[in-house]
């Protein structure tokens, strides 16, 4: 089966899911982004928005049938789930409430475009947009997830939006014979789709039309002298050293899933701060083995045996100091980098982004973006501890 554009990691997680080449990737990347901010045409990276929609719709010409269909991610199911008539989806079980609604209004407009390909894109809103005043003026807004989208009623964008019945982010064009045999590349070509008043259509390429994104001295300096850290940190970690580190990490996630680094990192993010240290992962280690994996046994002679395998893995880890050490210096370097990049892509926004509370709009960042290298790889771009706290506190319209 063909490769699916189902999930994409961060930039600094490369390095634990790919490895050194993972690693070195994640600083072509960072390197091919600062190019491309300085006005380099011929930087080696692209870029796109990832935009905040709900739920992900998978549209086109069946490869065999040559029939319009649109599905969900169960697209790639074993049996492939997928719908080619309002009828099925009046009739489909899995559909309940609002999704139902949502998948009849796309399949209406959707299939008066003109189709020659299958695209995968973000549902922005259907029937659910509305007028809003935010500091006194009027916006068409929408909130298909966390991020609460505002667009001048007055602007040729809020007059094209507010007469359209739907409306839709493409990001991923897929090919192939069969629906099985589908391949995912990044970016799609909207104009072959025509147009039609009833349904808004855009793509997730990064437009910046006004040049605010270029990066100033201050911030390339910055950067240059990021990434210099980040190389000297890349440097201090082999091969060897980290393949043993995942080999621990395996067993970990076996015993006792709390404990992994990954699990480490993802706390430090939701804490809002991310500065890993060898002595903060440590920490958490002896923590969680402590509190989760051996107190929550009764019997004492399991405990005991789970003490054992702890102590076994600290020591393990322990004797990999130097690279442990090493490996968080380069995550949280890749992060900084990636921090600096994200502010200076954050300048330029074509549609006003939000987040709702219980007293009013605060103004929020986009969801983040997509970098794209020519081999067809792909990372994200997140400010992770904004967007999971934007996450946890916004007021959401509906549960996808």
């Amino acid at each position: 089966m063909g490769a699916k554009n189902l999930h994409l990691e961060h930039l600094e997680d490369e390095i634990i899911n790919q490895g050194i080449d993972g690693g070195r990737g994640a600083i072509n990347f960072l390197q091919g982004l600062r190019d491309m901010l300085k006005g380099n045409s011929n930087s080696s990276v692209n870029m796109t928005v990832k935009w905040d929609g709900a739920p992900a719709i998978f549209c086109g010409k069946h490869p065999e049938t040559g029939q319009f269909f649109v599905a969900k991610k169960s697209l790639f199911n074993k049996t492939p789930l997928y719908y080619t008539s309002e009828q099925e989806i009046n009739d489909a079980s899995e559909l309940s409430g609002q999704l139902k609604e949502k998948f009849l209004t796309s399949f209406k407009y959707l299939s008066k475009l003109s189709w020659n390909t299958i695209m995968q894109g973000d549902l922005m809103y259907t029937n659910d947009k509305k007028m809003t005043k935010i500091d006194g003026k009027s916006f068409i807004t929408f909130q298909p997830n966390t991020i609460l989208y505002a667009v001048d009623i007055n602007s040729k964008l809020g007059k094209t939006i507010a007469s359209s019945k739907m409306g839709i982010v493409f990001h991923t064009t897929y090919s192939g014979g069969t629906i099985e045999d589908l391949s995912a590349s990044f970016g799609v070509n909207t104009s072959s789709l025509g147009s039609s008043s009833d349904v808004w259509v855009d793509d997730a390429t990064y437009k910046d039309v006004s040049g605010n994104s270029t990066m100033t001295a201050k911030e390339t300096l910055k950067l240059t002298q990021v990434l210099s850290g980040v190389g000297k940190s890349f440097h201090g970690i082999t091969k060897k050293d980290l393949q043993k580190f995942m080999e621990i990490q395996s067993t970990i996630n076996q015993k006792g899933a709390g404990a992994s680094y990954k699990t480490y990192c993802n706390a430090q993010i939701r804490g809002g701060s991310y500065k890993p240290t060898y002595a903060g992962y440590m920490k958490h280690f002896e923590n969680y083995w402590r509190d989760k994996v051996v107190g929550k046994v009764k019997m004492e002679k399991t405990k005991e045996i789970k003490r054992e395998i702890g102590e076994q893995l600290y020591n393990e880890l322990r004797a990999l100091n130097s690279f442990i050490t090493n490996l968080t210096k380069f995550m949280e370097g890749l992060v900084i980098a990636k921090q600096i990049i994200i502010v200076a892509l954050n300048r330029v926004k074509s549609i006003g982004t939000f987040k709702k509370t219980a007293t009013g709009f605060e103004v929020v960042n986009p969801e983040g973006y997509v970098a794209i290298d020519k081999t067809g790889s792909a990372v994200k771009l997140v400010d992770r501890m904004e967007f999971a706290y934007n996450n946890f506190t916004a007021q959401k319209n509906w549960d996808k």
